[in-house]
């Protein structure tokens, strides 16, 4: 894996070492690149009131943002299970305010890389902040 690849997954599992996820017990770690090469991780945090709570996109990306970062070259995803966790909905559109399409996401678990995909490819045709720059 090459150094930068690594820098993401590490804070990815560290992050998910982290997370708060008594209910569901389905702890997810996330890292992302800025443009100014710093990385920035979250982790899912769960609430009693289950739409309360925040995913560990979401945290990553505060995170960027709590430091004056405006936008993500990069993002790994790290969950457990079989099956690929990858940015719910929600997330993808909050990954696509801070990136581009062509922006790579690689999904992970604590085994390695899974799999990689572009924002466009987990969220064609995208709604992004240019589109407000003609209202």
């Amino acid at each position: 894996m090459d150094p930068d690849l690594q820098s993401l997954f590490d804070a990815a599992r560290v992050a998910r070492a982290r997370a708060y996820a008594p209910y569901s017990r389905f702890a997810v770690g996330a890292a992302l690149r800025d443009a100014d090469g710093r990385v920035h991780a979250g982790c899912n945090v769960e609430n009693a009131a289950y739409p309360v709570g925040t995913c560990a996109e979401a945290g990553a990306i505060a995170a960027m943002v709590a430091e004056g970062g405006r936008a993500i070259r990069a993002m790994l995803v790290m969950g457990p299970g079989p099956g690929l966790v990858t940015p719910c909905g929600a997330c993808r559109q909050r990954i696509r305010e801070f990136s581009t399409p062509d922006t790579v996401i690689h999904v992970a678990d604590d085994d390695g890389i899974r799999a990689r995909f572009t924002l466009g490819g987990l969220l064609p045709d995208s709604f992004g902040p240019e589109n407000l720059a003609h209202a």
